[in-house]
């Protein structure tokens, strides 16, 4: 798999730890294959953070001066859209979902790239807010991160994030509202602005007929007022569409269940319970969101709109997905996807999440297989020291039919100037691909290798790497793993 991009400094591997899993999620949506999502997902970060670097410098020599930016992820998440253009371009389209491709070549695409008046009004109302406030709006509701979580990310009083959180939404209704009145509109659509502003203002106005019918066929009066109710929970949809074009809904589906199943994993009380609960509350809103948004949309018989997601929303949730998720754990390849031929009108169809095994008892090692462990890395990188003791951390990242990804993290009682880790699979698994690590599989039996880059580790240190695997039945935990050939405890 092509190298991950190296952060810079220590502010860049920060946001590579927190944007990155987004990054990998979206670049999966848009490619055919776990391979080239992980492609794509490098260039497109290198492509993302370069911008990112500019537009902060622009910023400093402004003397003050704001200049219209969007948040860290979101921007990643337009690169990754701007790179698999460029890839389509190119002659490398054969890399991209084929629905994506329609999209590309489609008006809809143009939008995004074409002149500022004629972008999708989400895009241009987050642009226009502060970065800060920006960042906390998308994090809350695309990313679906609690509010205790959001708040440790940026630096918040946990006590006052929600008060904030609220005026920031009306921030962004305001800035959603002059942007709308600021686009071109014929005079139909400017007779219905001031009734669109007072009708989505209310919690309880019933929208008027003719309004009603004006919103089923006019592409750019609908995206506003899908941005400007901000009561329903249609705001995550209307942010995540316009903000990213093809695929929004899928996205916000993928990144909902990424974090449900995170808030899963946490241990009973503290924080984390406080998260939990948190998250649930949202998902329950960002589910009936979903489908306010498509409700919203549904109507448009235009064929072809900012986030083409197709057909009904029965279609949608019969439809299948032949691809491998490679990012946010627990999503499942029954995922809704988006389609290039319809307009954005269903929802992210509701998908069964792949849970994480629980820990299984160590099994008897398999007939047929040596008691011996087998030590098969490369022989120029030897295991230079045998330490005294050692513990494994084997995390299921992510899951669905036919493949999963994990890391392995060991932390050694002492220091290390080389390194090989083996294990053995229960259930036949195999792995494809790994990162920093060279692999080796027998069998059941797997080496990881150290990198040129990672062979020291210091006493007490953890060394980590990942991968990717295939599996045709069951994904039992592994066990007999091995640091240097001397047995480790697994936690």
């Amino acid at each position: 798999m092509p190298d991950l991009p190296t952060p810079q400094d220590d502010t860049e591997a920060a946001l590579f730890s927190e944007c990155w899993d987004a990054v990998l999620s979206y670049a999966d949506l848009c490619t055919s294959g776990s391979l080239t999502a992980h492609q794509l997902a490098t260039e497109a970060f290198t492509l993302g953070m370069r911008e990112v670097r500019a537009a902060a410098s622009t910023h400093v020599r402004g003397a003050g001066s704001r200049t219209a930016r969007l948040p860290t992820i979101p921007a990643l998440l337009t690169a990754v859209r701007a790179t698999a253009a460029a890839w389509e371009a190119g002659g490398q389209g054969h890399k991209l979902d084929p629905e994506l491709r329609l999209w590309l070549n489609s008006g809809s695409a143009a939008r995004f790239c074409g002149p500022p008046l004629g972008r999708p009004v989400a895009l241009r109302g987050l642009r226009d807010m502060q970065e800060a406030d920006a960042a906390l709006l998308w994090l809350a509701e695309v990313e679906a991160l609690p509010l205790p979580t959001v708040a440790r990310r940026l630096g918040l009083d946990p006590a006052t994030v929600a008060d904030e959180l609220d005026q920031v939404r009306g921030l962004f209704r305001d800035r959603c509202h002059r942007a709308h009145l600021d686009s071109p509109m014929d005079a139909q659509c400017r007779s219905y602005a001031r009734l669109l502003d007072a009708v989505t203002r209310s919690t309880v106005a019933e929208t008027p007929g003719d309004l009603s019918r004006h919103l089923a066929t006019c592409v750019r009066c609908a995206e506003a007022a899908a941005c400007l109710r901000l009561h329903g929970g249609g705001l995550p949809g209307a942010l995540a569409g316009g903000v990213i074009g093809w695929g929004g809904l899928a996205y916000l589906e993928r990144r909902r269940r990424a974090t449900e199943v995170r808030l899963g994993a946490g241990r009973p009380g503290g924080a984390d319970a406080d998260d939990r609960e948190e998250g649930t509350g949202r998902s329950r809103v960002l589910r009936g969101g979903l489908l306010a948004t498509a409700v919203l949309l549904s109507a448009l018989a235009l064929g072809v709109s900012m986030m083409p997601f197709g057909g009904s929303a029965e279609d949608t949730a019969a439809a299948q997905d032949d691809r491998q998720p490679v990012a946010g754990p627990g999503v499942s390849r029954t995922a809704a996807r988006p389609t290039a031929t319809h307009s954005s009108s269903a929802p992210a169809s509701a998908t069964r999440t792949e849970r994480r095994p629980a820990p299984q008892k160590p099994d008897p090692e398999p007939q047929g297989t040596s008691s011996a462990t087998h030590r098969a890395g490369p022989a120029n990188t030897p295991a230079t020291t045998r330490p005294a003791g050692c513990r494994v951390a084997y995390e299921l990242d992510s899951q669905w039919p036919d493949g999963f990804q994990a890391t392995v993290s060991v932390t050694t009682d002492q220091a290390l100037t080389g390194w090989e880790v083996s294990w053995a699979f229960r259930d036949g698994q195999r792995v494809g691909q790994m990162w920093d690590a060279t692999v080796h599989q027998d069998g059941p039996r797997v080496t990881a290798t150290a990198a040129d880059y990672n062979k020291a580790v210091a006493a007490h240190g953890t060394l980590s790497f990942g991968f990717l695997g295939s599996l045709t039945g069951g994904n039992r935990t592994p066990y007999r793993f091995t640091l240097n050939g001397s047995p480790c405890t697994v936690s």
